[in-house]
């Protein structure tokens, strides 16, 4: 099919205006996916692939997205779902790793991370040990800086619900802090 010079012009320059965009939201999201992926797969590899599969389902739909919603949380919700598939594809146990080593900086030194807090690590030991819903909600809101809002829209339940799950979810970390727990399972 002939096309003209024209149209391949405008396609090029499209083609080039996604490949910045796309760039740019890598620059700016990459990191913080890998990191909330891994909060699903607590595998580090396996973050980064899904987050590379997120990317590339990004570029594929680019053209189609709608703006009804920010980048943010149209990456979030991508690799949200990708995980939750890795998990069900791979039947993953889930293991109570360390969640400190998660928000690990790559700036800090092998020292400085040897030195972190017992605190912090059994603040991450019982964060890791709730329910995917309320732990999901608590790392959003607190790590991830989400919104309520925002939250509602990535997982598709209600604002309610969100803060509902957040309270359980500090409701269940200040219980299991003051029975002395280590972590706990609950059903």
């Amino acid at each position: 099919m002939w096309v003209s010079k024209e149209v391949r012009i405008y396609i090029e320059m499209e083609k080039n205006h996604q490949m910045i965009l796309l760039e740019q939201l890598v620059d700016r999201y990459q990191k913080q996916l890998i990191n909330f992926s891994y909060t699903y797969v607590k595998d580090w590899g396996k973050a980064e692939d899904i987050i590379q599969e997120v990317f590339v389902s990004c570029y594929k739909h680019l053209k189609s997205f709608q703006e009804k919603s920010s980048y943010k949380t149209w990456l979030y919700t991508i690799a949200r779902n990708k995980s939750i598939d890795h998990l069900r594809r791979e039947r993953f146990s889930l293991f109570h790793l360390n969640l400190h080593e998660r928000f690990k900086s790559n700036e800090l030194s092998p020292d400085e991370v040897a030195v972190a807090s017992d605190e912090k690590q059994e603040l991450s030991h019982k964060v890791l040990s709730l329910p995917v819903k309320y732990r999901e909600t608590i790392i959003l809101f607190y790590y991830e800086s989400l919104t309520i809002q925002e939250i509602s829209e990535l997982t598709k339940t209600k604002m309610s619900t969100v803060k509902t799950r957040l309270r359980r979810g500090r409701d269940l970390l200040r219980q299991a802090y003051e029975r002395g727990e280590k972590s706990w399972r609950i059903n």
